[in-house]
This record gives C-alpha cells, structure tokens and sequence, in this order.
C-alpha cells in the first residue's frame, strides 16, 4: 500500500501531527518518517502512476525513473542528517515545517506533469521561508520576506512559462522542454532563480546563514539541489548554461574570500559547486549529465556536513565569524575532524566524495573541446578548495587563538556529522553503488593518474599560495565588514532611489498644484469680472438699445438671405 502512496505526500500530511508530539517522540517522529520514505522508494517501480485530469490536461502525478529516484534517495537521507542534527531541537514550527519542505522538494522530483511540479514547487518556496522565520530575529525576518518576494518572481515565471508551453503544445508533460518550445525561457528563468543564477543568487546568501543552527543544514540540501534535477530534466544539452554555470564557479570565489561569516562563505561555496552541475547540464552528455547528478548527490552530504561543522561552532561559542573564531580545536577536536572531511570532500581530494564525482564533469568538459570552460573550472576547483578546504577550517578551528573554550557538540550533533563524514569518504573510496544509481550507465574510472596527479597539482599549488599570502601578510585579515554584492542594488540604491524618486515627485507635484492653483484663481476672477454682479455681463441695457441691435440683425440676415 506505501508503495502507491505519491512520493512525499507521507511527509507533508505527518507533519500534521509534530506540534501534538514534544521531546523525543517528536524527534523519533521526524526520524521515522524519511525513513518510511526510502522505504517506500525502494519499493517502487519503474513507470506513471497518478493520472487525473484538471484544466483540461492530463496530469501524470507520479513518474519513477532513475533521474528521479537518485534525487530521491538523497533528499531522504540528507532528512534523515538534519532529522538526527536536530533531535535536540524542539521547536515544533521548525519541524513541522522541515517536513512540509522536505516533502514537497521529493514530490517535485516525481512530478510527471509541470502542474504538478508548480504545486510543489511553490510549496517548497513557502516552507522554506518559514524555517528562515523560525530564528525568530529581526535579521531573519527580513530575510525570509526577501527570499519570499525572489521566491514569487519565481513562481509567476514558472507560471507564465506553463501557460504558454500548455496553450501551445496541448499537454503539460514535463520532459525536456529547451529554449526553443513556448515559455522554455520562462520556465528556465524560473529555475535559474532556484539554482542562484548569477544576479539573482544572493537570497542563497542573504536567507541561509539567517536560520537557526539547524535549518540551515536543512535549506542547504533541497531548493537548489531540486533546481538542477529540473534543469537536468527539462533543459539538458542547452548550450547557454555552460556559459552560465562556469560565471557562477568563478565569481563567488572572491566573495568568499573576503566573507568573515564562516556560515556565508559557504554559502558561498555552495553557489560555485551548484554551477559545476549547471555545466554538466548545460553539456548534456551522458557522461556530464552523469557529472552533474553525482555531484549534486555528493554535494548535498559534504554541503550539510560544512554546514553542521560551522552550525556546532555557532551553537557552542554564539558566533560563528572568523574574526572571533580560531583555537577550537583544543575542546572541539571531532567537530575539527569532521570539518576537515568535509572540507577534503567539496575540494575534491582523492579518496573523498567530490573527487569521483567533479571529475566526471571536468572531463566531459574536456571531452566536448569547451577549452575556456574547463580552464575556468580548474581555476574554481582551486578556489573551492582555498575558501572551503582551507579557510573554513583553519580560521574557525586553528588561526588565532580566540580564548573561546566551548564544550564539543551534543552527541546527536557529532552523530550525525560522522554519518555524513562516513559517506563523503565511503563515496569516494568504493563510488560504484553511487555509479549504481545514475540515470544512464556509468563508463568511467575516477582513479586514473592523470586525474589524480592533476588533481593533487591543483590542490598543492592552492595550498602553497594560501600558506604565501597568509605568511606574507597579503590574504585578506578576517574583519567585521559587510560585503557587497548583487544584492546591493536592491537592499539599498533600489530603496533609496524609489524614496528620490517620490521625494522629487511630490516636490514636482507641489510646484504643478500650486501652478494650477494660480491659473484656476485667474479664470475665477475672470468670469466674476463679466459674470459677476458687477460684470459686464450683469449689466442693465436700455430699450431702445436693444431694439437697434435686433433691427440690425435682422436686416443683416435679410441681406444674406437675398443674396
């Protein structure tokens, strides 16, 4: 009977149920559930199911294919880290609405119909802003409006985008749909949006590092990681995501560089790795899509791992900026280790997650002649690893000592960081049963020479400018400071050229009513000077006078008449 059961669905409709439960049966709750869930999906088979019909199209609510349930496997068991992380957490909201979001990003995934995938797309927008809220700071709530207010441009392009594939084709099947159908370009903006496309990203780093120690863990895992299972599923082999995807590894690397929030460079770094996968999108290949789809598998355990890592520091010490940060290692030594696993895994160091995964990608690159491409991503594979391998760890745990003597993280928090240590390093040693699971066979061997020996080069000569810059003085110091990104433009010149712009229209306003005030006095003294009752109008003429005037007229007419 789960078997038949949409995908999800168990995790929205049981999230009703969290605010009746407290303590540990609420954990053991939340646990239970994306653990029913992986259960159901190995159950599963291959094929539709689901079909009804609404707004006059057939909708497939269920479509169960590799793609699919690859996405599927890991949003249940990255639910199943941040269940775990969490357990000591007893906010009802946040759970409940940790479900709701957990539940709709897999119902997206299965989603054979794009009326479907609108639903959960929107629903997964709207629990995700009320895990921002359930921080419940000043900085939180404005946070999640913003991402609200992204989130909706996202949805009336989806929207629109829909309308206009649904009005031309007759169905609303979702395949792959590419720039050249009716609204492709709007339901591919719609999620760019989602993915953090360069200019519109920064709701990643403006909402994350606002939520609680734990849902932060649980935002880093779905929304962008679902946008790629749309962009792989509806819009691979489109050659202008190539282009997109390698901006979107480059320029976030300076950004992290100079970041002090430990918790927004990786933020940071998660919008680089999500343009790696956008590449392979955009390749389209079946060795890239391969890429792509294990890389966004790997990423969303070594991501929550990073995440924890930091989430522990911020929960022990009440901060977690690198300026008041350093020396940790001493009374947090396994939230240390897990730290530097984590950060192994996002540089892709052999032996770790990434490593099997990002080659995949740089060598379909490769293969498909995109020299400018690949040298950008080799040059953001370094990168990676300065801003995540190196700086996350060294200046939380090891730069400065800080003084900070904080105790090492709750058990359930380290339980579930080894968990996700024992994976990133599982993946990378004996990858195959990950190769398993991709949408199409896997011919590839990670642990060639010339990949590693590549690889160990890049990350050697990141390490040794690291080390250079931070002797000689030149790396950038960790300061209080506020970045300045894309954002900008609308948190502070968009506001303030609006109220300008008001300012210099009532100002104009005023000048036009007063100019009007003077011209409507003038017409009234004018028509009281003739209309009045002294006017010229409202004066009393003699008889005789008017007789004259009359005859006069009259002969005038008689003249014309005759004429």
């Amino acid at each position: 009977m789960i078997a038949e059961f949409p995908p999800g669905l168990l995790l929205i409709g049981g999230a009703v149920l969290v605010p009746f439960l407290k303590g540990n049966v609420r954990s053991a709750y939340t646990l239970i559930l994306p653990l029913l869930g992986i259960l159901q999906l190995i159950m599963l088979d291959t094929g539709t199911f689901g079909a009804m019909s609404s707004f006059g199209f057939e909708q497939t609510h269920v479509r169960v294919d590799k793609l699919s349930l690859i996405f599927g496997y890991i949003f249940y068991i990255a639910a199943i880290l941040g269940v775990i992380f969490a357990w000591h957490n007893d906010d009802g909201m946040e759970k409940s609405t940790a479900l709701i979001y957990v539940g709709a990003a897999i119902g997206a995934t299965f989603a054979g119909d794009l009326i479907t995938l609108f639903f959960y797309w929107e629903l997964a927008a709207v629990a995700s802003v009320f895990i921002i809220w359930a921080a419940r700071t000043d900085r939180s709530f404005k946070a999640g409006l913003r991402c609200l207010l992204i989130y909706l441009v996202s949805g009336i392009l989806l929207l629109t985008g829909i309308a206009m594939y649904a009005t031309a084709t007759g169905n609303v099947d979702f395949n792959n749909i590419g720039l050249d159908s009716p609204g492709g370009l709007f339901i591919m903006l719609a999620f760019g949006i989602k993915c953090a496309f360069p200019m519109v990203h920064n709701w990643l780093q403006d909402g994350y590092p606002e939520a609680t120690v734990t849902g932060t863990v649980f935002l880093s895992a779905f929304t962008t990681k679902l946008a790629v299972y749309a962009l792989a599923r509806g819009f691979a082999g489109t050659e202008v995501l190539i282009w997109i995807g390698v901006t979107m590894t480059a320029f976030p690397i300076f950004f992290a560089v100079i970041e002090n929030d430990l918790r927004r460079v990786l933020a940071y770094s998660l919008n680089n790795q999500l343009g790696f996968m956008v590449v392979g999108v955009g390749i389209g290949s079946t060795l890239a899509i391969n890429g792509a789809v294990s890389h966004a598998f790997a990423h969303i355990i070594y991501k929550a791992l990073l995440f924890m890592t930091m989430g522990a520091v911020l929960y022990r010490t009440g901060t977690a900026k690198g300026s008041e940060l350093g020396g940790l290692y001493k009374t947090m030594p396994w939230t240390t280790g897990f730290c530097i696993v984590g950060g192994a895994s996002i540089s892709a160091f052999p032996l770790f997650s990434g490593f099997v995964t990002k080659s995949m990608i740089l060598t379909s690159v490769a293969e498909e002649g995109y020299l400018i491409p690949f040298l950008v991503l080799l040059f953001a594979s370094a990168g990676v690893f300065h801003h995540s391998g190196i700086k996350i760890p060294f200046f939380a745990f090891f730069a400065h000592d800080s003084g900070k003597r904080p105790k090492e993280a709750p058990f359930n928090m380290l339980l579930a960081m080894g968990l996700a240590a024992f994976l990133c390093i599982g993946i990378g040693v004996y990858p195959a049963p990950l190769y398993a699971l991709l949408p199409f066979p896997v011919d590839y061997a990670p642990y060639t020479t010339s990949h590693v020996v590549t690889t160990l080069q890049l990350l050697v000569f990141s390490g040794l400018a690291f080390a250079v810059l931070q002797r000689t003085g030149l790396y950038p110091p960790e300061l209080r400071s506020t970045v300045l990104d894309f954002d900008f433009s609308y948190r502070w010149i968009a506001p303030r050229l609006v109220k300008g712009m008001f300012k210099v229209g009532g100002e104009v306003w005023s000048l036009m009513t007063g100019d009007f005030k003077a011209l409507l006095g003038a017409l009234i003294r004018r028509i009281v000077q003739t209309s009045g009752p002294r006017g010229i109008l409202a004066r009393t003429w003699p008889t005789g006078s008017m007789v004259l005037w009359a005859a006069t007229l009259l002969a005038l007419s008689l003249v014309f008449y005759y004429q």
